[in-house]
């Protein structure tokens, strides 16, 4: 059930208005609520502050939690899942929702994925299981070895992606 508070109208009474979630064009002025996380929507922030974001169309379906490259095709920027035995899709990136291929995801240039499970806590690196992490490094030639983050518990992984090496 949204909050609701009371507010003086021109009139000297008084109306029961209910808090919005979600920020932009008409919530001027408006009390905000905070969304299901227990957080303010990144709309109600001004720019600069916030999750950095794109909205790219998804080459493939995308799970929520992935990992994923985003890419040049013939000049249109996409998103697919980084996957560590190719050296074209490192992870620069992560998704927090599914998205079925051509959708438009929503990708995260840094910060908590914490909605993934079975994570081993520590180092992380990409893994050649595309879309997921896995705290060994790949060791064969043709991967790529890259650091991703770091595990702070089963479920969370702060992301912060190093350069890939390309293993000979």
């Amino acid at each position: 059930m949204p909050d609701k508070f009371l507010q003086h109208d021109a009139a000297g009474g008084f109306r029961e208005v209910e808090a919005v979630a979600t920020g932009g064009a008409g919530q001027a002025n408006k009390i905000p609520a905070l969304d299901l996380s227990g957080r303010l929507d990144q709309t109600m922030m001004p720019t600069g502050i916030g999750a950095e974001t794109a909205a790219l169309p998804a080459f493939g379906a995308l799970a929520a939690g992935d990992f994923v490259n985003v890419y040049n095709d013939l000049g249109v920027m996409r998103v697919r899942k980084a996957d560590a035995s190719s050296a074209v899709a490192p992870a620069n990136g992560f998704v927090l929702e599914a998205y079925l291929s051509g959708a438009t995801a929503t990708v995260y240039f840094a910060g908590l994925n914490g909605i993934l499970t079975g994570l081993t806590p520590g180092q992380h690196f990409l893994s050649t299981t595309p879309g997921v992490s896995n705290h060994v490094a790949p060791a064969a030639a043709g991967n790529i070895v890259q650091r991703i983050g770091t595990a702070l518990n089963s479920t969370t992984l702060f992301f912060n992606p190093q350069d890939p090496i390309l293993l000979a």
